[in-house]
């Protein structure tokens, strides 16, 4: 989900959100699997802007498929 979220998005990322990206990336990875999968809310005060847009673009049908695999 993050790959394809930081592979479709980061061309055009500023370096404010590069940092913020690089912050996001610092919680463990249990904890952004279950935020993004929508299994548990992300805690106010762990919500950032791109861990907001991350969660909205995971949220997608097959968020986590290549694009071959998606539901169409």
């Amino acid at each position: 989900m993050i790959g394809r979220f930081v592979a479709t998005n980061i061309a055009g990322f500023t370096e404010a959100e590069l940092d913020e990206l690089e912050a996001v990336l610092e919680y463990p990875d249990v904890d952004l699997a279950d935020w993004l999968s929508g299994r548990r809310p992300i805690p106010a005060e762990c919500r950032t802007p791109m861990l907001d847009r991350m969660a909205v673009d995971c949220a997608g049908p097959g968020a986590g498929l290549p694009e071959e695999l998606r539901p169409r």
